[in-house]
């Protein structure tokens, strides 16, 4: 990290972080030619959940190159001055790498439906029709790397 001193080191903060966030961007490769989309998601232990159509653009690159971006950021306050060349934000983000895995077994889909309703408020238990199950794509995200930075 070129400015050392806007590291976040501390777990703890890395996870509030992903807590507060709204929004998962997920970096995918489609050859040399990056590809990037905003996803809702939930958290796991060591892992992020994604759900999904069953057929896209997304599943068929993940299925040539499981390795992952993401990316997740809370913008905290716009700081305005009189130049528009000294204005400046407070904002914290965290950017990780991992292994995507499309999960089949039915009571991890099921967790990793309920860790997303879980990180949006919702509380459970869920009961997931059958056939919405069936068609839902389950991600997770083995986490293997993941840093914080931070500008106040």
């Amino acid at each position: 990290m070129r400015k050392v001193e806007r590291e976040i080191r501390g777990q703890g903060e890395i996870r509030a972080i992903m807590e507060a966030a709204q929004v998962c961007r997920i970096g995918l490769a489609d050859g040399d030619i990056p590809y990037v989309i905003p996803m809702h998601f939930g958290l796991g232990e060591g892992c992020l959940y994604l759900h999904s159509a069953g057929e896209g653009r997304k599943l068929d690159l993940l299925q040539k190159n499981n390795r992952v971006c993401f990316e997740m950021d809370l913008l905290d306050e716009i700081k305005k001055a009189e130049q528009p060349c000294r204005w400046s934000a407070a904002w914290r983000s965290v950017i990780g790498f991992g292994r995507a895995v499309l999960v089949e077994d039915p009571a991890e889909k099921h967790l990793g439906l309920d860790r997303i309703m879980a990180h949006y408020g919702a509380r459970g238990p869920f009961a997931y029709p059958n056939g919405i199950l069936a068609q839902t794509v389950v991600i997770r995200i083995d986490i293997e790397s993941i840093t914080g930075k931070h500008h106040e």
